[in-house]
């Protein structure tokens, strides 16, 4: 089986290191942090020692300054053996990156003083009436002499009760409407008035923080809004444009590993006196898991490629985003199918992938919503 990219050198040695912290690290535990729905804290350490908490924050500031093609080789890696993982180190990056975009130096260097040495930036965009839908979002932020007095509630904030330094979107204007009335901010964990709701208990993902972050009159300093005022929704997009292909990433991993443990599976399985990968019906069934892996694979890496070439394109995002998560769902319940009862166990694995993929089609703007983004694309008046 080729399941590779044409990868570099340097590219092969980041495969290849967060290969074996996954299968060293994290593998033989997986089934126990699951159940219990959370990753130990050594291992949360040992991975930000490696830096893959700050991958995508330039050398310079004291991170990885790794490339898009590079933190998508990883993001691989990691989906292969827990997505949730993956979550947790990618959504790191995520709250950092409206700041390496858009922040001044002292902004930039303030954040990486922080999230370099093992701090986290979640990114507080989702509310409870605002999902997909970001435009919704109730959370104020109201100009008071030199502070900005922030108020809302933001709900499945990936680790949310981790957070040191949160990027908060409110709205600063809401009569300007979102595309100007809408600012993004640094909120440190510090600042008085902030408070962290319970854990969510979640069908997948479990191994990956989840909770509510509360701001109630939390005055935040001006100097800590990223970009102009009335530039959060633009702040938003953009930074979500740059992370869905790195995202996809992860669902190419828990494909490909399906992929590994349907063939280890059925030429092991004896049915009717052979083994179930003597069956046509199940090669077929594996070889379309193999087509719509590689065809995810190329289309997450080329996303990735054009990122690291300076080049945005929201409606290839979208597309990748969309592809790649409805492949993971499809690939994964066709393992629950393929190993039978024992798919249904939580002995085996694939119930896991399953419960896991399915969250890949509902984050970062439903596959609906990205229908809707691909679509006006094509059809522009």
């Amino acid at each position: 089986m080729h399941n590779y990219y044409l990868l570099s050198e340097e590219e092969k040695d980041l495969q290849m290191m967060v290969r074996d912290f996954m299968q060293n690290e994290i593998a033989p535990i997986i089934g126990e942090c699951d159940e219990k729905g959370e990753m130990p804290k050594e291992i949360i350490d040992k991975a930000i020692a490696m830096g893959l908490h700050c991958m995508n924050i330039p050398e310079e500031y004291g991170g990885m300054g790794l490339t898009a093609r590079q933190m998508s080789v990883i993001r691989e890696e990691m989906g292969k053996v827990d997505a949730g993982f993956s979550v947790t180190m990618g959504n790191n990056c995520l709250g950092s990156s409206p700041t390496m975009i858009f922040g001044t130096e002292e902004q930039k260097r303030h954040l990486a003083e922080i999230v370099v040495p093992g701090g986290f930036c979640p990114f507080c965009l989702t509310e409870p009436e605002a999902g997909s839908d970001a435009t919704a979002i109730r959370t104020t932020a109201v100009k008071d002499g030199n502070s900005f007095i922030l108020n809302g509630r933001k709900c499945f904030i990936t680790n949310g009760d981790r957070g040191d330094i949160y990027t908060v979107f409110a709205y600063t204007d809401k009569e300007k409407g979102p595309n100007h009335g809408m600012s993004c901010f640094q909120v440190e964990r510090s600042l008085p008035g902030i408070s962290v709701g319970k854990h969510e208990n979640k069908m997948g993902l479990r191994t990956n923080s989840t909770c509510d972050v509360v701001f109630d009159d939390v005055r935040v300093p001006a100097k800590n809004m990223l970009g102009n005022e009335g530039e959060g929704y633009q702040v938003a997009m953009k930074t979500l444009e740059r992370s869905r292909p790195l995202g996809s990433a992860t669902a190419v991993g828990m494909c490909q590993a399906v992929i590994d443990h349907c063939i280890e599976y059925a030429n092991q399985r004896i049915v009717f006196k052979k083994p179930l990968a003597a069956k046509q019906a199940i090669k077929f069934m594996v070889a379309d898991m193999e087509i719509q892996t590689q065809a995810a694979r190329q289309l997450a890496m080329y996303a990735s490629t054009l990122i690291d070439q300076g080049i945005y394109d929201g409606e290839l995002g979208s597309c990748v985003k969309a592809f790649c998560s409805d492949t993971a769902m499809r690939v994964t319940t066709d393992g629950v199918q393929l190993f039978g009862g024992y798919g249904y166990m939580k002995d085996y694995p694939m119930e896991k992938f399953m419960r896991d993929a399915k969250l890949f089609q509902i984050f970062e703007g439903t596959n609906q919503i990205q229908r809707v983004v691909i679509s006006g694309h094509l059809f522009k008046h």
